[in-house]
């Protein structure tokens, strides 16, 4: 049974645009001409022949030389022969299409890559990349933290600090109509520098955090950490000392899943009774989740 003419009229259409895309890449490089035949060399011709050849044939149909008409698009496929048979890159990719016709898809790819394709030192795009990423994330965390430092001097528990600053530094003379509102401007710049506003989630910007000085010392940092993972082993897998406060704090820390800063701003006895329960030990871990869950019942 003969197809319907509408679906014949359909894949005539696909292979007639097949066979014009087929047709066209087989001339992506010098059009119907061979480009070692435009400049007269052969196809095993080293760079000096294909150079010497193209600027007698360019002296010889240039426009400016020979105003013929012909001339001057011959002046033209010789000048694109040369572009491709000059650059070592795109002349292997028309080698290649020439001994393999067949591979379409393949030698139009690589043909539109190398012409359009970016030809930069990927090491130099690589540090503008990060140069850029990293000034933005600075304006960025410039941006958060002065927004942050805005909310918190607004805040009365910020204006008490200040105000008890400026007692201290007067001596505890103040006048009493003088509120903390009205502390003066340029004294109260030189007290909040002196405060230690420690914002949670906005820290202070700091080039030590930045993407690109961290990639620069990333070296750096993977030596460190493979010395420093290398003494723990050694410490107490081997030996098996007991553990230095320092890292019982880590292992505390990190069992309970908490920042450095907030395990830093914790009460130092709260931080001695969680060191001393060992909460590293699974055990140990499960009781203590345990005993707060009770204590939360309890308060309910």
């Amino acid at each position: 049974m003969a197809p319907p003419a509408k679906e014949r009229w359909c894949w005539a259409l696909i292979i007639v645009l097949l066979s014009l895309f087929v047709q066209s890449s087989t001339a992506i490089y010098c059009g119907e001409d061979d480009c070692y035949a435009l400049l007269g060399v052969a196809q095993d011709a080293n760079a000096s022949d294909i150079k010497r050849s193209y600027y007698k044939l360019s002296l010889e149909h240039h426009p400016d030389k020979n105003p013929d008409p012909e001339s001057k698009k011959l002046f033209v496929k010789i000048a694109t022969a040369y572009e491709i048979l000059k650059d070592n890159e795109t002349r292997s990719q028309y080698d290649y299409a020439i001994e393999h016709p067949s591979e379409v898809f393949y030698n139009t790819a690589q043909y539109y890559r190398a012409k359009y394709g970016h030809k930069s030192d990927p090491r130099a795009v690589l540090v503008g990349l990060l140069v850029v990423l990293s000034a933005f994330q600075y304006l960025n965390n410039v941006a958060r933290y002065n927004e942050a430092l805005a909310t918190v001097k607004r805040t009365p528990a910020y204006k008490n600090r200040l105000k008890a600053l400026e007692l201290e530094r007067t001596g505890g003379v103040s006048s009493k109509k003088k509120g903390p509102k009205q502390i003066d401007q340029k004294l109260q710049e030189e007290l909040s520098n002196e405060l230690d506003l420690q914002i949670k989630g906005a820290e202070k910007p700091s080039v030590w955090d930045l993407l690109g000085v961290r990639f620069v010392l990333l070296p750096y940092t993977i030596i460190k950490l493979l010395v420093w993972y290398s003494s723990w082993v050694w410490r107490y897998k081997v030996k098996k000392a007991p553990y230095s406060w320092e890292d019982a704090s880590y292992l505390t820390r990190r069992s309970l899943g908490v920042p450095l800063d907030a395990w830093t701003n914790l009460d130092e006895y709260k931080k001695e009774d969680l060191v001393q329960r060992r909460l590293w030990e699974k055990q140990n871990l499960e009781n203590y989740y345990a005993e707060m869950r009770k204590e939360s019942k309890r308060r309910r």
